[in-house]
């Protein structure tokens, strides 16, 4: 077996301009520079040069000697600060209506109170403790993969039309996937070993870089959401218009695809609050880089405006945001989704008797709360913060989940766990930025994760629903944190936060 490392082509539809590797092919062990140009499908690479030799530092280093100069394509441009300012101009005005119910025009009309925000975030790269890794051999006549991944089918799949071969006639071993979060559903990694295995005759484990990891990702899409509400002289919300633009995942596999589908807002228009007056809009957002799942995918962004606009509307009316999320839900007349309001309903509930909601607070703390189903699960959670300044520190995390059966408390508490400690992260600092088509971020100095000594000191899990069957636990955990924090960092200091990250680097 030989080993290779990889320098890809840094913006989406580049390609290779010049290539001297003179330097890498003059190192002792190095055995060949493989051209690998972009393959054109749904989780083919990107293109780029790998150098294969009789070891992994050998072919990294050599890697480095590479003079290599891109064609950036048609995205050498893209810059997600400004793409983000033309997603906020795309939702701030009116935009393709998907869905409607009553009339809106009326109820904003007959409104004792008016309120509007927008809310933005930007890219998430998955970074899996164990970057891209893989071994392939191919010959004449087989092709057997060693991979860490979600999805051994895609393997086949992808393999098999690239080799020219059947998906039976490729072979998959799946390992342990070393964290995924939904990147290891993509085989660009797989189809690259594959490459240079066919090129030098010889099985070939490839492994990317941390920083070949973090610039070559299939990223979270970055989002704005726009909501404007209507709230009568009782504090009912009646009337509720929705605006959302991001680059969809459909734009992975379809580029003509440049907004969210009516099915990628289904979150918003079958939201168990049940608004009898809504609308439902998508703007614009056309792709300019790769788009891919994440965990928790659309909940991510969805769970946080929705909440946070829920504590924002709670505020404005003058009422404890506890009963009026409870109360929010009386909106929902539909028999269909009652099921849901009553879910939605106990584990917020739960979650605030955990917390001892509505207990005196000292000066520059608060607590926050968010509730959100996805995944055919129900999570809310209340967070404890103190805000000092510009410093945020969450002292305790109280979570309520409603997945039905639970099995095995221990793992699904983990689960819980993890998914609170990442949500910290990504409210406070993680975001991969694009500067002339490329990602500036590279490793953990400037793509944080969270600390141990930044993870809260008490965090606190109950499970309930038990009667219920089992649904999805690995998403829904991730949704609730980020509002449930920015709602306690206002209740703390009267700072409202309406971007992600808080605190970027």
């Amino acid at each position: 077996m030989k080993y290779a490392a990889i320098r890809h082509v840094p913006v989406m539809g580049g390609k290779l301009k010049t290539l001297d590797k003179q330097a890498a092919l003059a190192m002792k062990g190095v055995v060949d520079v493989v051209e690998i140009p972009r393959f054109d499908n749904a989780y083919g690479s990107l293109g780029g040069v790998a150098v294969v030799a009789d070891n992994t530092w050998t072919a990294q280093e050599a890697a480095k000697k590479l003079k290599i100069e891109w064609d950036k394509g048609e995205h050498g441009s893209y810059n997600t600060d400004e793409y983000k300012q033309m997603l906020v101009k795309n939702v701030e005005a009116p935009a393709n209506k998907v869905a409607a119910k009553g009339d809106l025009d009326t109820a904003f009309e007959q409104a004792g109170t008016r309120h509007s925000a927008t809310y933005v975030g930007g890219h998430l790269s998955h970074s899996p403790m164990e970057p891209m890794a893989s071994a392939v051999s191919v010959t004449p006549d087989s092709c057997e993969v060693w991979a860490s991944t979600q999805d051994p089918e895609g393997i086949q799949n992808t393999l098999a039309a690239y080799l020219g071969r059947e998906p039976k006639d490729i072979v998959v071993n799946v390992m342990i996937s070393g964290g995924a979060f939904g990147r290891k559903f993509k085989c660009d990694y797989v189809q690259e070993a594959a490459a240079c295995s066919q090129a030098v005759g010889a099985p070939v484990q490839l492994t990317w870089t941390r920083e070949e990891d973090t610039r070559t990702g299939f990223y979270h899409s970055c989002s704005a959401q726009h909501i404007e509400a209507s709230v009568d002289d009782q504090g009912n919300v009646t009337g509720w218009l929705h605006r959302a633009a991001f680059p969809p995942i459909g734009s992975t596999f379809d580029p003509s695809t440049v907004q969210p589908s009516e099915g990628d807002l289904s979150a918003v228009t079958d939201h168990p609050y049940g608004i009898a007056n809504m609308r439902v809009e998508s703007g614009l957002a056309p792709a300019h880089t790769r788009i891919g799942w994440y965990r928790a995918v659309y909940a991510i962004f969805y769970g946080f405006a929705i909440n946070v606009f829920t504590d924002e509307l709670a505020r404005k009316a003058g009422k404890d945001p506890l009963e009026f999320f409870r109360a929010i839900y009386d909106n929902n007349s539909s028999e269909e989704q009652q099921l849901q309001v009553r879910r939605s309903r106990a584990v917020l509930d739960k979650a605030a008797d955990m917390a001892g909601w509505g207990r005196e607070m000292p000066e520059n703390h608060g607590l926050g709360l968010a509730v959100h189903h996805s995944f055919e699960s129900y999570v809310a959670m209340v967070v404890h913060a103190e805000v000092e300044g510009d410093d945020i520190k969450v002292h305790r995390v109280d979570c309520a989940v409603d997945c039905g059966l639970v099995l095995n408390p221990d793992i699904a508490t983990a689960q819980m766990e993890g998914a609170i400690i990442m949500g910290i992260g990504l409210a406070l600092y993680t975001e991969v930025k694009f500067r002339n088509g490329a990602v500036v971020n590279s490793n953990f100095h400037n793509y944080p994760v969270l600390r141990i000594s930044e993870t809260p000191p008490e965090i606190n899990v109950t499970f309930i629903g038990q009667e219920n069957s089992p649904t999805g636990l690995g998403e829904p955990g991730v949704p609730t944190l980020a509002p449930a924090l920015v709602n306690a960092v206002y209740a703390a200091s009267g700072v409202r936060h309406r971007s992600l990250p808080i605190k970027p680097s």
